[in-house]
Formats: C-alpha cells, structure tokens, sequence
C-alpha cells in the first residue's frame, strides 16, 4: 500500500498553511517555492481540498488560501479522504460488487482490521502535530546532562 503523490504533496501544503495560520491568506506560489514543488500541480490539488471545507481562498491582491479551520481542528485522515477518498486496501472494501467471493472471503477481515489501524491512526494525528514536531526539529532542547 502506498501513499499517493497527490496525498505527499497535499499534506506538505496543508502543512505550510498550518505554519502560517492566523497570518493571512497563503499564494500558492510561495508554498510551491517553500516545499519546492510545481504551483500548477498544487492548483488542482487545492480544489478537492476547498471542496470538502478544508481550505478557504480569496481572490485579489490580498488573496490566496487559508485553513478553514485551526491546525488542531484538522486531521491528516480528513486530508488523505479528501485528495483520493475512502481509505481502502483492497477494492472489495470499497464496493462489495468488485469481488464475487465477498461474502466468504476470510482475507477480507484482515484488509478491514488493516483500514481501520490506519483510519485510526490518520485521525489521531492533526496539523498542530506536525507544526509541534517540526518546531522541535527546528528549535531542539538543548540538553546537558552528563
């Protein structure tokens, strides 16, 4: 199972946006050249993340876009659904109709007890987690212990 392109670089965006909550609105440009990434490649992803209320956008001088809502409000789950949707390791899970063995399948179960460690997991972890960690990366405590 691999996490896509389009769910690396949506969340290294929502990141950037999480770092500069409460400061305005974010050019996607600037983003682009902070995360050194295609700004016309984050101009579609910006759309299914402003389509499920994630992300806010303004136009004019003063616009761009902004978190909806604050970085501790956001869970990285909320952003992976929104960039390639319900979170599914095996198509059966998705649609019963794509497996004629849907019933009896007993590998099933563990493709569903796999689905939900990592929905879990993806719920647990919010924007303000990854501003948290990147804050202590940055500004590491200095330690003197002998």
């Amino acid at each position: 199972m691999r996490v896509s392109t389009r769910t690396r670089y949506g969340t290294r965006l929502m990141f950037q946006l999480a770092l500069d909550y409460g400061k305005g609105f974010s050019l996607l440009n600037d983003i682009a050249k902070r995360e050194n990434l295609s700004g016309k490649y984050l101009s579609l992803i910006v759309i299914p993340l402003k389509a499920q209320g994630l992300i806010v956008s303004a136009r004019g001088a003063k616009g761009g876009y902004i978190l909806s809502r604050h970085p501790s409000q956001i869970s990285m789950r909320e952003i992976v659904e929104a960039l390639d949707g319900e979170i599914a390791a095996s198509e059966c899970l998705r649609d019963s109709k794509s497996c004629n063995r849907f019933s009896s399948c007993v590998t099933r179960e563990v493709w569903k007890l796999l689905d939900d460690k990592i929905a879990e997991t993806l719920a647990s972890v919010k924007l303000q987690d990854l501003i948290e960690i990147h804050n202590k990366r940055k500004n590491p405590a200095n330690n003197y212990e002998i």
